[in-house]
């Protein structure tokens, strides 16, 4: 039994002409691509709930939904937002192209097709993507979930992990995300908005662009001491201690707030240690903030 090679980047190829799906088909296995091959808006809609491409080529004149439309909703989608998009289209009218761009489209190509000239092209935004999601799982790693937003609200890009708290709140939200009319400075709150056991806080770092704002997004344990007795084994008074280690703050800070010894402090950080298997407060600190991010 053959096993699939999980590492060959995809390509979904939206067109419905069959010669046009046969001719990229052949190309991009030639090149080291996995096609998927759609021959209408609506299945490529369907392609995509399955699985998500790196790289999709959709073609602007079709029967049903055109190109134009098929981008749109694809970039309503939050898990295709850093998934580049290349037009294919026979109108090189201006006004078409700045439409695709308009779109959500990266690039786009004319037809008749030079294959080698389509080739070139997906290589490239492939690169570009790659670097774009390595930055942005950069960002995530060091705790920075952000993800931009037209002034409209329209979601442009996410981290990863941005991407995923996003998701939970579309329930409540929609796919838009609802901007006030007069923004507050960088650093001021725009939503805070509880569901289940978290407190969901987003917050503008600035704007990028004329049509592009920069928003960082947290999601805040409400009963954090709850999460790390039940994760940890921990006693109340255990956790407690444990989510101030995690502020960074010291033993004599924590005994001036719970207003207990020091000495005692020290003796719940010993059964800290002793209940997790943990042997310094820099090791402590870290798995109490990862369990409380995690939720």
């Amino acid at each position: 039994m053959t096993t699939p090679d999980t590492s060959r980047k995809t390509v979904l190829v939206i067109d419905d002409d069959p010669a046009v799906l046969g001719l990229m088909d052949e190309k991009l296995a030639e090149s080291g691509y996995t096609a998927l091959l759609a021959q209408s808006g609506c299945a490529a809609l369907e392609v995509v709930a399955r699985t998500v491409p790196d790289l999709i080529v959709v073609d602007a004149l079709m029967p049903g939904m055109n190109g134009w439309e098929v981008c749109a909703a694809l970039r309503h989608d939050m898990r295709l937002t850093s998934v580049p998009i290349i037009f294919m289209t026979g109108l090189t009218e201006t006004e078409h192209v700045i439409r695709a761009f308009e779109a959500g489209a990266a690039d786009y190509v004319t037809k008749p097709l030079r294959l080698e000239e389509v080739m070139a092209r997906i290589g490239v935004r492939m690169e570009a993507a790659a670097r774009i999601r390595s930055a942005h799982g950069a960002l995530d790693h060091a705790g920075r979930f952000l993800f931009a937003t037209s002034r409209a609200g329209a979601v442009l890009w996410a981290t990863p992990q941005a991407g995923l708290i996003l998701e939970e709140l579309a329930d409540t939200t929609g796919t838009a995300i609802s901007l006030p009319g007069t923004l507050p400075a960088p650093g001021g709150v725009l939503l805070r908005q509880n569901m289940g056991e978290h407190e969901f806080v987003l917050m503008l770092v600035g704007a990028t662009g004329p049509d592009e704002l920069l928003l960082r997004i947290t999601r805040q344990a409400l009963f954090p001491e709850k999460i790390l007795r039940d994760r940890l084994g921990l006693s109340a008074r255990e956790a407690e201690v444990l989510l101030w280690i995690s502020r960074g703050k010291t033993s004599r800070d924590i005994a001036d707030i719970l207003q207990v010894s020091p000495r005692t402090i020290d003796k719940h950080i010993e059964q800290i240690y002793n209940k997790t298997g943990l042997s310094t407060r820099a090791a402590a600190a870290a798995t109490a903030s990862r369990l409380l991010q995690a939720g």
